[in-house]
């Protein structure tokens, strides 16, 4: 991820001045994703909840520290707790969800390679965790402590999870893709090549729907 411009105040007379905000690089971003997927099919049932803590733990750390901010202990379990903000599930609680999750994966088996679903759950929920977290850091954080505490990381983490809830499940309108000039396909080709852009738009429709949703839902929890 290339540094963004940002404002900052000069020491000397308070004006501000045009500096370059880090960020954590997108090749790291993309380890603490596969991290993230990796876990799900690890067969312990509290083993992965754990280690999605220190996976996401771990990827909140780099993200303050590139930006100059440290997180509280509690902080940090906010941020990094997979169940979200209500808090860790109790070991009994760890494991039902452990064995429902494998239910599920075996009734599904025979309709396909539904089991790769599971680690790209949290696959996503890692990467929209990550990128959102330095969108917040980046471009809407206004509190001047270097330190972040339990109710600001809560703030933000409750405004993730619903940004990438809402990412995924509320369908919006999308830019028109622009015309070809002098097209020269036939009717087949075209339509290949057009379902072939539809999936290969996805990523980047979902980012825009994610940090749309992220913004407005932040603003909201400001205001």
């Amino acid at each position: 991820m290339a540094p963004r411009p940002t404002l900052t105040l000069d020491d000397a007379d308070g004006a501000p001045t045009i500096g370059a905000r880090p960020s954590v690089d997108s090749s790291r971003l993309a380890v603490y994703t596969a991290l993230g997927a990796s876990v799900g099919a690890l067969p312990v049932p509290w083993l992965p909840d754990s280690l999605l803590r220190s996976v996401r733990g771990a990827l909140a750390h780099d993200i303050a520290v590139v930006h100059g901010l440290s997180l509280t202990r509690e902080a940090r379990v906010v941020l990094a707790e997979p169940s979200g903000t209500h808090g860790a599930r109790g070991l009994v609680a760890q494991t039902l969800r452990y064995l429902g999750v494998r239910l599920a994966v075996r009734t599904l088996a025979s309709l396909g390679p539904v089991a790769a679903i599971w680690p790209l759950r949290e696959a996503l929920r890692v990467f929209a965790f990550g990128h959102l977290f330095q969108r917040y850091l980046d471009l809407r954080r206004t509190e001047r402590a270097v330190r972040i505490d339990a109710g600001e990381a809560r703030r933000v983490r409750r405004a993730i999870d619903q940004a990438l809830a809402r990412a995924i499940t509320v369908e919006s309108s999308r830019p028109r893709d622009p015309a070809a000039i002098d097209d020269q396909r036939d009717a087949a080709t075209a339509l290949v090549d057009w379902a072939l852009g539809v999936v290969a738009g996805v990523p980047e429709r979902l980012l825009r729907r994610l940090d749309s949703a992220f913004d407005e839902l932040l603003g909201s929890n400001d205001g």
